[in-house]
């Protein structure tokens, strides 16, 4: 009888240990969508690192719903500083299969940038999503590491 109950229990406390950590280590794509606002940009490229705080002089959203994302960032300044009419726009499909989150940046006013994949390792931790990649176009001699960290927009 404790045969019979430890080779049934066993495989059913495995599989459900598995169960547990696959989807503790994967992202649900209900919980990446929203509306999300950039606070932070790490860029390491050829050694340097440069850190940008999205908080201060402009404003950078993304916005990610079941197939398609969108980012929209401006300048808060309105002619004030250097960063007056700063303005970037872009979006297009994704794919994410479980914490890899693949961007086809389809639109974006940066037009070198069009018709290329982007793969980023992303992390939700409540409200917060970390992005993490490498952004890499030969053409453009463009191959860095970002990451960034967003809040969730609340209605």
């Amino acid at each position: 009888m404790r045969l019979l109950f430890a080779t049934t229990l066993f495989p059913i406390i495995i599989i459900s240990c598995n169960d547990k950590f696959q989807s503790e280590n994967k992202t649900p794509a209900s919980s990446l969508q929203g509306t999300w606002k950039l606070l932070t940009g790490a860029v390491i490229e050829k050694g340097d690192t440069t850190i940008t705080d999205y908080t201060k002089g402009r404003s950078f959203i993304k916005i990610i719903n079941n197939s398609h994302f969108a980012f929209l960032m401006h300048d808060l300044n309105k002619e004030k500083d250097s960063l007056s009419g700063e303005f970037s726009a872009g979006g297009g499909k994704y794919i994410l299969n479980g914490n890899s989150y693949t961007e086809r940046l389809e639109y974006c006013n940066a037009r070198e940038w069009e018709d290329h994949d982007f793969t980023f390792t992303v992390t939700i931790n409540g409200d917060t999503l970390i992005q993490s990649g490498v952004e890499k176009i030969e053409a453009e001699g463009i191959n860095r590491i970002n990451t960034e960290k967003y809040i969730r927009v609340k209605n």
